[in-house]
């Protein structure tokens, strides 16, 4: 008589620590041990198939051995093979749609495991949408982020232009004369709002923001306009709380000079700007170029610009050795007042020597101020005149400035 109660007793107190072949090989070996009948026995005491249990008796005799649990082809097959359109029907539901086609199952929605599985259901196939990572790394696909770098129209003299500016930049600062770059960082909401990144907090204790973004009519923008000089490594910004305007722009350099350049180049009559070819410094604002005759006036320095080309405002040096450090250190941190953006990016530092000077900016400037052609011609303005005028010219005091 065979005990199929301590067969089963025995089962489950091993069966959590077998794998699928130790629990067929001690199927067998209990049928084995139990002699005639022991095969039905062991499958009802167990619940393991007969089948199963005649394969181990086989893998007994033969001592089979090794890390192989199941045989070559065991086990349920693919959905690919038993559903042989699966995969291209799915890359299809990959591809790009195109609004307005008719015909695509999805169109401009974006593509979750559930949308896809359910997509497929409606074209036939049976898959739930557990399955639908797996077969999409059969196809190559990962989640991905959008990628910036598509630069538009690329200009044709687009390197030409950085070599002219380089050739300039380095015979400025062979003789001295500074050198710096000039942009408006991005416009930053002041009050409670979420700041891109993260920081350490207590766990469970985030600071907490305000669920909407609707900007404060009291506090308003900053608008950050950031003066780079190249030589020295270091940044002077001015922080703007009314309009980003070219005399906003020319008055931020008026403030690095006062405050860092004068102390630094000492001797300097010339000053070298780079900058992007639009926004308050663009290459065509008429304001941009009356401003900085102002600023020629007032300082007797010659000033000379050259614009990147359109499109390439990355490349600008200040955006990747001062903006890029601010946003780092600010990240996380909602940017409550002005005073606290002030701070924020005063205490930026690097471990290449990078060091911010900032200030407050409280002055008010005009949008839309006209600049007639005889304010235009008025200009001491030397253009280049054998590389493009329009990204490089030269403005000259038209008299020296009053003694101090």
């Amino acid at each position: 008589m065979i005990d199929e109660a301590a067969i089963r007793r025995r089962y489950e107190a091993l069966r959590v620590g077998l794998d699928e072949r130790g629990r067929r090989l001690f199927a067998a070996a209990e049928a084995h041990a139990a002699g005639f009948g022991g095969v039905a026995a062991v499958a009802r005491a167990t619940g393991i198939a007969r089948s199963t249990v005649a394969r181990g008796l086989r893998d007994l005799t033969a001592s089979v051995a090794g890390p192989k649990i199941r045989r070559a082809g065991g086990g349920r097959l693919p959905l690919t093979r038993k559903d042989p359109t699966l995969l291209d029907d799915l890359r299809e539901l990959l591809e790009p749609a195109t609004l307005g086609d008719p015909m695509r199952p999805l169109l401009w929605v974006s593509k979750s495991h559930a949308k896809l599985a359910a997509a497929l259901r409606d074209m036939g196939h049976r898959v739930s949408a557990s399955r639908i990572p797996q077969l999409l790394e059969s196809l190559g696909y990962r989640r991905q982020v959008n990628r910036k770098s598509k630069e538009g129209g690329r200009h044709p003299d687009r390197d030409a232009q950085f070599e002219h500016i380089n050739r300039h930049v380095q015979a400025h600062q062979a003789a001295g004369q500074p050198v710096i770059s000039v942009d408006t960082k991005k416009k930053e909401p002041i009050g409670e709002y979420k700041n891109a990144g993260s920081d350490y907090q207590p766990q469970g204790r985030p600071l907490t923001v305000n669920v909407h973004d609707f900007i404060d009519e009291e506090l308003g923008k900053a608008i950050p306009y950031g003066v780079y000089d190249i030589g020295a490594n270091a940044g002077c910004v001015s922080v703007g709380i009314d309009h980003d305007t070219a005399e906003f722009a020319v008055n931020a350099i008026r403030r690095w000079l006062a405050a860092m350049g004068r102390e630094k180049y000492p001797t300097c009559d010339r000053l070298m700007i780079t900058a992007d070819g639009g926004g308050s410094n663009g290459s065509r604002v008429r304001l941009w170029k009356i401003q900085l005759q102002k600023l020629a006036d007032e300082t007797g320095l010659t000033i000379g610009v050259c614009h990147y080309p359109p499109g390439t405002s990355k490349w600008n040096k200040i955006e990747h050795r001062l903006f890029c450090h601010i946003t780092q250190n600010w990240r996380g941190r909602p940017l409550t007042s002005r005073t606290a953006i002030v701070e924020l990016i005063a205490a930026t530092k690097t471990k290449t020597g990078l060091t911010v000077r900032c200030e407050l900016d409280e002055n008010t400037y005009a949008k839309g101020v006209k600049v007639s052609a005889a304010e235009m011609a008025a200009l001491n303005i030397t253009h280049d005149a054998l590389f493009h005028p329009e990204w490089n010219y030269t403005i000259a005091p038209r008299s020296k400035p009053a003694p101090i």
